[in-house]
C-alpha cells in the first residue's frame, strides 16, 4: 500500500461503514477499467458499485451530465421539468405491463423506502415479507426487510417485518426425491407467515436475483407462485431490480423471463450507471389511492432533473444499441468460462447467476460444501494484485460467493482477461491456503 499521507488522513478524519477499503488510491475510470495512482489499470467486475452498466465514463453519459449541470441540475422538489417526465414516460412504455407511474428518487434503499410506504398506505396493513439473504437498502423500513447484513446493534426494527427462507438450490433443507422443492419450501414459509401475521400483510419485497445474498437466481415458476400467495393474502408484490434491471440478465427486466408483473417496481443502481438515480414505478390504480390518501415522500433531491436527463440517455442507449441482448450473449461466454473454471478448481462449489450477473460459491470441498471464507478473502487480494477487482460476498454458513457483474460494454477480450486473472489467483490463493 503506497501513499502514506492518504491513508493516514483516512484513519484519522473517514468514517469505516462496512468491511474495509480497497488498498489503492483511485484516480480515474475509464470503460470496464479503473486506474488507480500509479497508474496500474485494474479490470472492473463489479461495474462500481453494481452500477455503472455503461462503463466508466461513458461519452453520452458525460455529454448529458455537462450540458445539464449547465443549464438544469436541481429544482425546488415542486417544481417539474421535461427531463423528469420524458423519462417517466420512458419507463412506462419500456416495462411491460401495467406499471406506469413513476416517482424519481436517489437511492435503492430510499426507493423500497418508498415503495413500502405505499404498499403500507395502499392496503391499510404495516406488515413486509422479505427474503433471509435480502438486502434492500439502510434506511429505517428498507432495513427492517434486509436479513443478509446489519441487523444487530441498533435497537428493534420496524415492527411487522417476516423472514422466508430464500431460496438455495445449492444449501437447501427442503429435499424431495433427491430434489429441491421449492414449492414445498413456498409453502411452509407461508405457512409460518399466517401464523405470525396479525392480519395486517401489506406487500412482499425481493430480489429476482438476490445478489448480496449470495447471487441466487429464483428458480422459474417461483416468482408466479409468490405472486400468487400476494394475491391472496391481499398483498403487493414488490420487486427490486436495483441490479437485474435494464438488461443485465439479458431481458431488460429480470422478471420478463418468468411473465411476472409486479404491483410495484423499484429500479437504482443500473437506471443512473454510476450516478445516484432511482425510481419506483407502480400501476395508476396504486397511485391513486396512495394519492387520495396523502401520500407523502418529499425530498430535497425528488425530481431532480440532472440525473433524470441521465436516466433517459442511458435508457436510449441500451435501446438503441440492444446491450441487454449483448448481456445474454455475454453473459453466456462468462458462464461457460466459470464453468471451465469449475472442472480445474475443486473449490468452486457451484457457479450460478444470470447474463452479466454470475455467481462463484467457493467451498472446502465439494461433498461437505463447508464454507471457504479465508479461500475467499485470499482470492480477492490475488485478484487485486493481478489486475482484476472482484466482490466477494461471505454470509453465515455459505462460503466466499463471488459476484461477477461487469458492465453490459464490456468485450470478449475484457471478460477473457478476467478469466484468466480469476484462474491465476484461484491456483495461488489455493496454493497458499
Amino acid at each position: 500500500m503506497t501513499e502514506p499521507g492518504f491513508w493516514s488522513d483516512v484513519e484519522r478524519h473517514l468514517v469505516r461503514y462496512g468491511g474495509s477499503f480497497v488498498p489503492a488510491v483511485i484516480e480515474r475510470a475509464q470503460g470496464s477499467f479503473v486506474y488507480d495512482s500509479s497508474g496500474r489499470a485494474v479490470l472492473d467486475f463489479t461495474s462500481g458499485q453494481m452500477s455503472a452498466i455503461l462503463g466508466h465514463a461513458h461519452p453520452e453519459v458525460v455529454e448529458t451530465v455537462q450540458s445539464s449541470v449547465a443549464t438544469l441540475s436541481h429544482l425546488f422538489s415542486g417544481m417539474l421539468s421535461r427531463p423528469v417526465v420524458e423519462l417517466s414516460r420512458a419507463l412506462a412504455e419500456t416495462i411491460p405491463g401495467p406499471l406506469q407511474k413513476s416517482l424519481l428518487l436517489t437511492t435503492g434503499g430510499e426507493a423500497n423506502e418508498a415503495a413500502i410506504k405505499m404498499a403500507k398506505l395502499y392496503t391499510g396493513g404495516y406488515e413486509i415479507v422479505s427474503f433471509s439473504q435480502s438486502w434492500h437498502g439502510m434506511t429505517s423500513g428498507a432495513a427492517a426487510a434486509t436479513y443478509s447484513a446489519g441487523r444487530r446493534g441498533y435497537g428493534p426494527p420496524v415492527p411487522g417485518n417476516f423472514v422466508i427462507p430464500a431460496p438455495n438450490p445449492y444449501r437447501s433443507r427442503f429435499v424431495t426425491g433427491g430434489r429441491y422443492d421449492w414449492q414445498g419450501e413456498l409453502d411452509d414459509s407461508f405457512d409460518l407467515v399466517d401464523r405470525q401475521s396479525t392480519g395486517n400483510l401489506a406487500a412482499c419485497l425481493v430480489e429476482p436475483i438476490l445478489s448480496s445474498g449470495g447471487v441466487l437466481d429464483l428458480p422459474v415458476g417461483y416468482l408466479a407462485a409468490l405472486k400468487q400467495k400476494c394475491a391472496e393474502r391481499g398483498m403487493l408484490l414488490i420487486l427490486d431490480e436495483a441490479q437485474t434491471g435494464l438488461g443485465r440478465t439479458g431481458d431488460m427486466f429480470a422478471h420478463q423471463r418468468d411473465g411476472v408483473a409486479p404491483d410495484i417496481l423499484t429500479l437504482s443502481k443500473t437506471l443512473g450507471a454510476g450516478l445516484p438515480l432511482a425510481a419506483v414505478v407502480t400501476t395508476a390504480e396504486i397511485e391513486q389511492r396512495c394519492h387520495d390518501r396523502g401520500f407523502l415522500f418529499f425530498t430535497t433531491h425528488v425530481s431532480d432533473p440532472l440525473p433524470a436527463a441521465v436516466g433517459l440517455t442511458v435508457l436510449t442507449i441500451i435501446e438503441r444499441d440492444q446491450l441487454h441482448v449483448r448481456a445474454g450473449a455475454r453473459g453466456r461466454r462468462l458462464r461457460t468460462g466459470l464453468l471451465e473454471l469449475q472442472e480445474r478448481h475443486e473449490c468452486i462449489g457451484e457457479v450460478r447467476g444470470r447474463g452479466l450477473l454470475q455467481g462463484i460459491e467457493l467451498v472446502l470441498d465439494r461433498e461437505s460444501k463447508a464454507p471457504a471464507d479465508e479461500l475467499g478473502r485470499l482470492v480477492t487480494a490475488e485478484c487485486l494484485a493481478l489486475g482484476l477487482h472482484v466482490n466477494v460476498v461471505q454470509l453465515p454458513g455459505m462460503g466466499g460467493v463471488f459476484r461477477i457483474a461487469p458492465p453490459l460494454t464490456v468485450s470478449d477480450e475484457e471478460l477473457d482477461l478476467g478469466l484468466g486473472i480469476l484462474d491465476q489467483a484461484l491456483g495461488k490463493a489455493a496454493a497458499a491456503g
